[in-house]
């Protein structure tokens, strides 16, 4: 292999690195998938109802649809961001009120 042909292989692997990390919120799609964990272990566990449960996936839902949108430009800015974070953080709060309001799946 040449010295070209490495070279150009090195950039071009920065390029696609370096659009990936514009539109790539890892911390946001860890919590999303720490969020859908917690719902799926309130149904397992009782502590939701079908009625909570769908509110909540449908709230997920919002969040993955405000995500795509910030990425659809090929850059997430600061402000987009911040808006997922606040988005994800009430989220969070309604899983925790949900699965604590003593309310419970019928049978349980």
């Amino acid at each position: 292999m040449s010295i070209r042909t490495a070279f150009a292989g090195t950039a071009l692997a920065l390029v696609c690195a370096a659009s990936l990390a514009q539109t790539a919120t890892p911390r946001v799609d860890q919590r999303e998938a720490n969020q859908d964990a917690r719902i799926q272990q309130g149904v397992a566990s009782g502590q939701l109802n079908a009625r909570e449960t769908y509110r909540l996936e449908k709230e997920q839902a919002r969040i993955n649809a405000v995500e795509v949108k910030a990425k659809s430009d090929g850059h997430v800015t600061a402000k987009e961001r911040g808006r997922l974070h606040k988005l994800q953080n009430g989220a969070s709060r309604d899983i925790h009120r949900q699965k604590h309001d003593r309310q419970t799946a019928p049978g349980r």
